[in-house]
């Protein structure tokens, strides 16, 4: 174990400097004690990735050209007032942000959009609905279309093309050493994702460790990609069985988080025996993969020593299902139609922000091990609600976390301008799972081929 120590904070905030030096555990914990918040200050944030393909053809989106990422954020800095993000003076836009939002790039030209947090999930879903319209005219104009599903459905890893970012480039090199389909996760797949807040390490830990017994029941209801290369792949979700085959350092459903009464302390040695991607100073990268950021911290790599701003980036290359940083993110779902995208953080906060929905949630999901739920996770990923989970039907396990959820927002009764609370959220959710379906369930309906066209999978998943 690291030992302790103390960084000195920024006048203006409690959190250290970037370049501060780490000396101990103490200076790793502070970003977590630093995040906690009060529940009168609790917040919902989404981020939602979205895949963009020709319209025509589904043709894939490069990075560069006339039709091409480069081309969107042109449009978007000139008629829309974005900002583009560099990681070097000379370097290539790799984001745009403006105000509390953000434009982000996933390594295959996955386009993420994260808007502010709010603290009612109608909010969310307002400013969500007017950044994408926004950008619908540019998509429009360059001929592309957005697809609704948590995996391209037609291209291959080597089609698909890298971000020119400097992490996504020795991500490129090393995490296929680490996984069978590390590539495949890392340029195909799509998620929409919850992010919330918590009170202090009691709070953040519990919602942490019934957060990841609850997500593979969650995946299954999200499951929303039955394509790849343009066949049916004979999963529901395609981009969670990607997920089941990538790097186990950094994956996954955290065991140790599992015990009774786990701490910070524990989040953070995971975190510290998880093996680095890069560091960077002084706009070099200095790629150190397989160094331990324990060993980073301890010895150093190539005379230069671990800071603060290391630790943070360390933090954001884990990949958990639910993961700790200043909020916690529910990350295990495929991302959804715009009617059906705001399920997933309202399920989330009706079932973490309710002290009623959380305690009967962890009362019904206490009993399961770590060692029975990963044994079907496989299984939920490729049958979606309809498989056994626990030795009960998965969609009656969704059921009960969806009547849990509806409570605890009704509870909440954070309200829309009609009123509505924000368990209307939920309806279309509630509608599939009393058919005993799943997103693609309904998709594989409207195109039962094995083989279908790129029109068929535009018409009934385009946007």
């Amino acid at each position: 174990m690291v030992g302790s120590g103390a960084l000195a904070a920024d006048s203006e905030d409690t959190l250290p400097k970037l370049d501060a030096p780490l000396h101990g555990m103490d200076d790793l914990l502070v970003l977590f004690h630093d995040a906690e918040t009060p529940r009168e200050g609790w917040l919902v944030g989404t981020e939602a990735e979205r895949i963009a393909v020709g319209k025509r053809d589904g043709s894939r989106l490069p990075y560069d050209g006339p039709v091409s990422v480069n081309a969107i954020f042109e449009r978007l800095i000139a008629q829309q007032g974005w900002e583009a993000q560099r990681e070097s003076s000379d370097g290539p836009i790799i984001a745009l942000r403006r105000s509390d939002g953000s434009i982000t790039l996933e390594p295959g030209s996955q386009i993420e959009l994260s808007g502010a947090p709010f603290r009612s999930v109608h909010e969310g879903k307002l400013e969500s609905d007017e950044h994408w319209d926004e950008l619908q005219p540019v998509i429009d104009e360059l001929g592309l279309t957005w697809l609704a599903l948590g995996c391209h459905p037609f291209a291959s890893v080597d089609e698909l093309g890298w971000v020119p970012k400097l992490r996504y480039g020795v991500m490129r090199e090393y995490m296929p050493t680490r996984g069978t389909m590390a590539g495949d996760m890392m340029t195909k797949t799509c998620t929409v994702q919850a992010n919330l807040d918590y009170a202090n390490e009691d709070d953040a830990m519990r919602k942490l460790r019934v957060g990841l017994r609850a997500q593979p029941i969650v995946t299954a209801m999200f499951a929303n990609s039955p394509w790849n290369e343009g066949r049916r792949s004979g999963y529901k979700s395609y981009r969670a069985l990607a997920w089941l085959h990538m790097d186990p350092d950094r994956s996954g459903l955290l065991p140790f988080a599992w015990i009774d009464h786990p701490k910070y302390i524990d989040y953070v040695e995971w975190a510290l025996d998880a093996p680095m991607f890069l560091f960077k100073r002084g706009g070099q990268a200095y790629y150190n993969t397989g160094q331990t950021f324990r060993a980073f911290m301890e010895e150093g790599f190539q005379g230069v020593r671990a800071n603060y701003g290391d630790w943070v980036d360390h933090l954001s290359t884990l990949f958990p299902e639910v993961r700790l940083k200043s909020t916690l993110e529910y990350r295990g779902a495929d991302v959804q139609r715009p009617e059906m995208l705001f399920a997933l953080p309202a399920l989330w906060k009706g079932l973490m922000y309710d002290d009623a929905s959380l305690g009967a949630l962890e009362g019904l999901v206490d009993r399961w091990t770590f060692a029975e739920v990963e044994a079907q996770r496989d299984a939920l990923a490729r049958h979606g609600l309809h498989t056994k989970f626990m030795n009960r039907d998965a969609g009656d396990w969704a059921g009960e976390l969806l009547e849990l959820a509806e409570a605890g927002l009704r509870r909440i009764a954070d309200r829309n301008e009609d009123g509505d609370d924000e368990s209307v959220l939920l309806d279309p959710l509630r509608a599939l799972l009393e058919l005993g379906r799943c997103p693609a369930d309904l998709l594989l309906d409207e195109v039962p081929a094995d083989l279908p066209s790129p029109a068929d999978v535009i018409r009934v998943a385009g946007l």
